[in-house]
C-alpha cells in the first residue's frame, strides 16, 4: 500500500504533464559549442531505466512516466527507492504521421520514455524492475546537439524547435546519428515562461 500511495501522490502532483523539480540532479554534460539557444554538448555515460509505449505523445509520456516512477519508488527487487533526476526524456520510434506536418511529431507510434539514474549508478548493481516493461540499459558517452526553450511543450512547439535545431546542425556541418529526443525538466505547475524544455539530437 505504501508504494501505491506514493505513486498516487506523485501522479496527483504531476497532473497530466510530466516534469521534475529543478533542484533534482541533472544529466552530466559539458558545453562544447554554443550559439544563442543552441548548444553542442558532451554527455557522460549513464545508466537509464526506460519503457516503450504506444500512442500519442502526451499519453505515451505520461504512461511511461507512471511505470518508471513505480520502479524508482520501490517496485523493484529488493524494493529500494532511487532518487529522481532530470530530465525525463521521450524518443520516438516508428511513427504513424498525422496529416498536418506541423503536428507530425505528435503522431501515434512507438515512444521510449527514459529516466536517467543517479550519477555513479552501475548497471550490474541496479535493483531489478518488477514490471517486465521497464528495461535498464547503459548509455555511452555521446555528443548531443540541443535547443532549449520555455513555454508549453506542445506538438507544435516541439516540431518547430526540432526544425530549428535541424537547421543549426546542418549549418554546423554536424551529422545526426539518431532521432530527436524531447526532454522535460519541470512539474506542470511551473509557469510556462519559467519552464525548461529541450529537443536533443545525437550527432557524430
Amino acid at each position: 500500500m505504501g508504494l501505491v500511495r506514493a505513486i498516487g501522490a506523485a501522479t496527483a502532483l504531476l497532473g497530466s504533464v510530466v516534469g521534475v523539480h529543478a533542484e533534482t540532479e541533472q544529466a552530466k554534460y559539458r558545453v562544447v559549442d554554443q550559439q544563442d539557444k543552441f548548444e553542442l554538448r558532451a554527455y557522460e555515460p549513464a545508466v537509464v531505466a526506460e519503457v516503450r509505449v504506444e500512442g500519442d505523445r502526451d499519453a505515451a509520456v505520461n504512461e511511461g512516466f507512471r511505470s518508471l516512477a513505480a520502479y524508482i519508488f520501490g517496485a523493484n527487487v529488493p524494493g529500494t527507492s532511487i532518487a529522481m533526476t532530470a530530465p525525463v526524456t521521450q524518443e520516438a520510434g516508428q511513427r504513424i504521421a498525422m496529416t498536418a506536418p506541423v503536428t507530425q511529431q505528435g503522431g501515434k507510434g512507438n515512444w521510449t520514455v527514459r529516466f536517467i539514474m543517479p550519477a555513479g549508478s552501475r548497471l550490474a548493481t541496479m535493483p531489478k524492475p518488477k514490471d517486465a516493461r521497464v528495461h535498464l540499459a547503459e548509455m555511452p558517452a555521446r555528443r548531443i546537439a540541443a535547443v532549449r526553450f520555455s513555454g508549453l511543450a506542445t506538438d507544435t512547439s516541439l516540431a518547430d524547435q526540432e526544425r530549428q535545431l535541424d537547421d543549426w546542425i546542418a549549418k554546423r556541418k554536424l551529422t545526426p546519428t539518431g532521432p530527436a529526443v524531447f526532454a522535460y525538466y519541470d512539474p506542470p505547475w511551473t509557469l510556462p515562461f519559467l519552464r525548461r524544455n529541450e529537443v536533443l539530437v545525437p550527432v557524430r
